[in-house]
């Protein structure tokens, strides 16, 4: 008995579905002189004919087309097979979940856990995005396995957790162009009766900003605050308005948002921490991301 040859029932289902030698040579990047070769060794082994010339065209006998509903059931089971196989794969890969707090920059955010997923173990990431403390009672019942955050756990909290800080930035101010050509003098000082967008509450470095400006600041403006890093971007962006951000990305800042840098407080520093359920940063992710973080939040 003949065995099937599935190079061959490959070539006819290309034939038999593009519709003629030609468009199936194209497709598999040989040449018509050799997918007819190998069309006419598989009817001479199957002892039976699959194709009749109608004119230019070439149509499938009955038997081809019996053949042929065989072909498509053996390569969807082939198909079905890789499919598998890749959603095995993705499900071999260790689930790492970190939770990224509202007052975290998501430049930042995103700089910090990228060199995650270059590690050779394959990780697959999920991201959670919230207020710290919602992110602690996760964190607590081992819903994830990391925090980033603009500051460390606060103490009065009974979650068992760790904080590593992972670097620091100078705060930094920016403006869409058209607002910072209507200031006047050098920064600070361009800062009085300016509109400012400001970071809320929830924000660490909210109350030492609030501070400074106080100190510095004669006529403050303050015609918004926000507990979304993003939002406070996107509103500088339109114009209505100064806003805050790490220095460590400035250039970032001033190219994706069409953005001018105005100046730098150096005296005000906004920190980033990681923070974990165990002591030392084990996991080959976090250990990752600890030294990807001396990089970015040191510009």
């Amino acid at each position: 008995m003949a065995t099937l040859n599935y190079k061959h029932l490959r070539y006819f289902w290309m034939v038999a579905k593009s519709g003629s030698i030609a468009r199936a040579a194209t497709q598999l990047h040989l040449t018509p002189q050799s997918i007819s070769g190998q069309l006419t060794e598989f009817a001479d082994t199957l002892g039976v004919e699959l194709f009749r010339r109608v004119g230019r065209r070439l149509e499938l006998t009955e038997t081809g087309r019996r053949i042929l509903r065989h072909a498509e059931d053996i390569f969807s089971a082939g198909d079905a097979l890789l499919e598998t196989v890749r959603d095995q794969s993705a499900a071999s890969a260790t689930a790492f979940r970190v939770g990224v707090s509202d007052s975290v920059s998501k430049t930042v955010a995103c700089q910090l856990v990228a060199p995650a997923l270059a590690l050779a173990e394959p990780i697959r990431l999920i991201c959670r995005e919230g207020r710290l403390a919602a992110l602690l009672a996760d964190l607590a019942v081992h819903k994830l396995d990391m925090i980033i955050a603009d500051r460390p756990m606060p103490s009065h909290l009974s979650v068992r957790g760790y904080n590593h800080l992972l670097g620091e930035s100078e705060l930094a101010v920016f403006g869409a162009p058209a607002l910072a050509q209507t200031l006047d003098g050098p920064f600070p000082a361009c800062l009085n009766g300016a509109p400012l967008l400001l970071p809320g509450e929830d924000f660490a470095v909210h109350a030492r900003l609030m501070r400074w400006l106080h100190d510095h600041v004669q006529r403050l403006h303050v015609i918004g605050e926000f507990d979304d890093s993003a939002m406070i971007k996107a509103f500088g962006q339109s114009g209505v308005g100064l806003f805050f951000a790490p220095g460590a990305i400035a250039q970032h800042i001033c190219g994706q948002y069409g953005v001018v840098l105005l100046g730098t407080i150096p005296s005000l520093r906004e920190q980033v921490y990681a923070i974990t359920s165990e002591r030392r940063l084990k996991h080959p992710a976090t250990q990752a991301i600890s030294q990807a973080a001396r990089q970015t939040l040191a510009g």
